[in-house]
């Protein structure tokens, strides 16, 4: 097959004084990848994202806040670099110190030159940062059980419920169930040991409900991954198995996570999701998945520390586990670098080849349009392709570049099965 590939991303090289110099740092850096970066657990003396729940939960196991403020200025000095020389502060002259914009209080500068040469490009993006800096501290009620909070059975079907303005329509409580975390004591605390003003309770609210979302959309994702393929989960049991899973899915994983899909689905034959990869973070959820189904109207969760393909051989091969019904992965990124393609490389073949359902979530449309072809490159028929209508309404930094344009988890989405029709 001819190649029509548009070239890939290059790597970066970093400079020994940035915060690009750490190789297990920022990750992607010019593919718009987001998300909490190795380089964190570094700064933090902390070994994996286990240990990084652990302090977040309070059960430090080892790792030692002496107090709740202490905690968030080791967070926030995680995110703190130049942005416009890349600077870290241990690399700063002496006396010199990094200081945050005042408008978003998110981006930091060594020096009024670097904040005046990078304004230019800061002020497009200054009033959504503001937004990400506000919901990274909100952040944190994930880890308190203030989040995500319970939500309301669908009175509507899941071919009615289109997009998050369906989806809200059916949440009446929904203002009080946010008010109450507003007013609760851990919002209380959060604000009382960081180092900024409490914004609005406006602000707070819409925060909350960019965080839900985000949660949510993971979950509407899998519902859309069933309705796309045409799956009856009232006429039998469906097992979904979520594919590159990571600390982003599994670091603050409940046995109830996906329990939305019984609201979507009222009645159901039972549903197990089964979550699959190299960062699953250790917690309820890792447990053997099931070889005989569950209880009807029950959504299972059990999750699997490893790549795909070798889950595969090591558990579903031998019958330890049900083979799927569909395939779900949320942002695979294997668009950003070779490396990651040729790891991805086993696990698409082999759902190419059994002929598997599979819908994968994008961050962006770029990353759909690199993804898109690099699937065609591997003879993979593509079904459909597009905007989500359940993207999450979180703006997510680019952490290593801050100001460019933040990207929505599951905003595009392509569904996949088998291979594509042989011409002749």
């Amino acid at each position: 097959m001819a190649s029509q590939t548009p070239a890939l991303p290059q790597s970066y090289s970093p400079g020994t004084d940035s915060v690009f110099s750490d190789q297990s740092g920022f990750y992607s850096l010019d593919s718009n990848v987001p998300g909490l970066s190795k380089v964190i657990l570094n700064q933090l003396s902390m070994k994996d994202y286990g240990e990084y729940r652990a302090a977040v939960e309070g059960k430090t196991k080892g790792v030692l806040f002496r107090n709740y403020k202490e905690m968030f200025q080791k967070m926030e000095e995680t995110f703190k670099f130049c942005a416009g020389c890349n600077k870290l502060s241990k690399h700063l002259a002496k006396g010199q110190t990094l200081k945050r914009c005042v408008k978003c209080l998110n981006v930091y500068y060594c020096t009024k030159d670097c904040q005046k040469t990078d304004w230019p490009h800061h002020k497009k993006v200054c009033e959504v940062l503001r937004l990400v800096a506000i919901d990274r501290l909100v952040e944190w009620l994930m880890f308190t059980g203030d989040l995500p909070f319970s939500t309301e059975k669908w009175s509507k079907t899941p071919a009615d419920v289109k997009g998050w303005d369906d989806w809200l329509s059916m949440q009446e409580g929904l203002t009080q169930s946010l008010d109450k975390i507003i007013s609760g004591g851990n919002m209380a605390t959060l604000w009382k040991n960081v180092n900024r003003t409490r914004p609005d309770d406006d602000d707070l609210r819409q925060s909350l409900w960019r965080i839900q979302s985000e949660f949510l959309s993971r979950v509407l994702t899998v519902g859309m991954a069933v309705q796309h393929f045409g799956l009856d989960p009232y006429i039998k049991p469906l097992t979904v198995h979520l594919v590159g899973v990571s600390h982003n899915e599994t670091m603050g994983a409940r046995l109830t996570d996906f329990d939305e899909l019984s609201h979507m689905f009222a009645e159901h034959q039972g549903i197990e999701i089964v979550m699959v990869g190299p960062e699953v973070v250790d917690g309820p959820i890792v447990r053997p998945p099931l070889r005989a189904f569950g209880p009807k109207h029950k959504v299972y969760i059990s999750a699997y520390k490893g790549l795909y393909h070798q889950f595969w051989e090591d558990v579903v091969e031998k019958g330890d586990a049900a083979k799927p019904d569909v395939v779900v992965g949320f942002h695979p990124g294997f668009h950003a670098n070779q490396g990651l393609v040729e790891g991805w490389l086993p696990t698409l073949l082999l759902l190419r080849d059994y002929n598997i359902p599979s819908f994968f979530t994008m961050y962006s449309e770029m990353e759909l349009k690199y993804s898109y072809q690099i699937l065609l490159e591997l003879e993979i028929r593509i079904r459909d392709s597009g905007p989500s209508p359940f993207t999450s309404q979180k703006p997510e930094q680019v952490q290593a570049c801050p100001n460019k344009p933040p990207v929505y988890c599951n905003s595009h989405y392509v569904c996949f099965q088998g291979l594509l029709p042989q011409e002749g």
